[in-house]
């Protein structure tokens, strides 16, 4: 098997934080609940901690590169407490680890605080889960829509969107190569 040797029926790969660094840093960035899945290692925490947490993971254990932020809408989902939940994929990159750092939100103004201060590339990131999802990210430095025009209200990813929308998109106006 390449990538990894196989421990207690978890295989372990470059990516994968070992114990006891991987309890340190939960404890450090003050983790509700550490969970791991085929690999992969994350820790929920508090939506007021997000960015508390986020500096912790780049200042002190090299969590230099955010790799994604994205979003699930848990509308009806079977046993889910929350609405929303946030999901933001870091890297240290000189030590090949990855760490996904998890929060939840509610309606009815679901936010978090901006980690564009933190790692630049949360501008566009935070933008496109606004614009489908409809979280805001207090202090954002331009939090407007990114995929969709402005006159669009609605946020499309969330699950009570209805499929086939609700009949924006005839409402604007027709851009041409020649008006661009």
């Amino acid at each position: 098997m390449t990538g990894g040797s196989e421990t207690g029926g978890r295989v372990d790969s470059p990516a994968h934080i070992p114990e006891p660094l991987f309890s340190e840093i939960v404890a450090a960035v003050g983790g509700a609940r550490p969970s791991e899945f085929r690999g992969q290692q994350r820790i929920v925490v508090p939506p007021e901690r997000i960015y508390d947490a986020l500096a912790v993971l780049r200042d002190r254990y090299g969590f230099d590169m955010l790799v994604d932020i994205t979003c699930v809408d848990y509308l009806n989902y079977r046993g889910a407490t929350d609405r929303f939940g946030l999901v933001y994929v870091l890297t240290n990159t000189e030590q090949n680890k990855r760490l996904v750092i998890r929060c939840y939100v509610n309606d009815p103004n679901p936010a978090v605080r901006s980690v564009v201060p933190l790692f630049e590339a949360a501008n566009w990131l935070e933008r496109e889960v606004w614009d489908m999802f409809g979280i805001r990210f207090e202090g954002h430095p331009d939090l407007r829509r990114i995929l969709l025009p402005e006159e669009f209200t609605a946020h499309p990813l969330r699950k009570d969107y209805p499929l086939q929308g609700r009949g924006e998109r005839h409402n604007f106006p027709v851009i041409t190569r020649e008006s661009g």
